[in-house]
């Protein structure tokens, strides 16, 4: 009755979840990485800190994309956010002054509140991705490149949306150089 299945050797009585592959143990010792350094993200009282955190989660998000054999993704999660999004913050950070070391504002003291709510939302997610993936079987075998439809549906039908978003961006560098500028007089 242990008869193995010819495309990935797993026993058909159904042990395949109980035996994973080094792929899915690295993706969740990645997720852990992903988790941790999203939290230490939000609960770190030094901005700068939290925007190297913030580096920390979406690049392991990116080798998230990877271990899913989605290059395209990937990329994109590293030049758009590693790339821009975190560069803008660090020096939106060093223009307007934040300050480097502890800030008191950086905490308003909404932990518990935000610990339900986070705790709600990710709740929320798992029984959703659950659900919707419950009898679904992603072949990991099979590469999707950049020329499947996420990349022609990103360079067709949202080329204007993102080359807004990147004009907005730059509007928001510039915007942090003029606030932090000394005025006439100022020492």
């Amino acid at each position: 009755m242990t008869a193995t299945l010819a495309a990935g050797g797993l026993a058909a009585e159904g042990n395949a979840y109980l035996s994973p592959s080094g792929q899915e143990i690295v993706f969740v010792l990645v997720g852990l990485v992903v988790l941790g350094g999203a939290v230490l993200c939000v609960t770190s009282r030094q901005l700068v800190h939290a925007a190297l955190w913030l580096v920390v989660a979406l690049g392991g998000l990116a080798v998230q994309y990877l271990l899913l054999t989605a290059e395209f993704v990937a990329w994109v999660q590293v030049l758009i956010y590693l790339g821009s999004v975190v560069v803008l913050l660090l020096f939106g950070l060093m223009l307007t002054k934040a300050p480097i070391g502890p800030s008191p504002d950086a905490d308003s003291r909404n932990r518990p509140v935000a610990l339900v709510v986070a705790l709600a939302a990710a709740a929320t997610l798992v029984t959703l991705v659950v659900d919707a993936f419950r009898t679904a079987w992603i072949d990991l075998d099979t590469p999707h490149g950049a020329s499947g439809p996420v990349g022609e549906s990103l360079f067709r039908l949202w080329v204007l949306p993102f080359e807004a978003l990147s004009v907005l961006l730059l509007a928001a560098l510039i915007g942090a150089i003029v606030v932090s500028r000394k005025r006439d007089g100022e020492s």
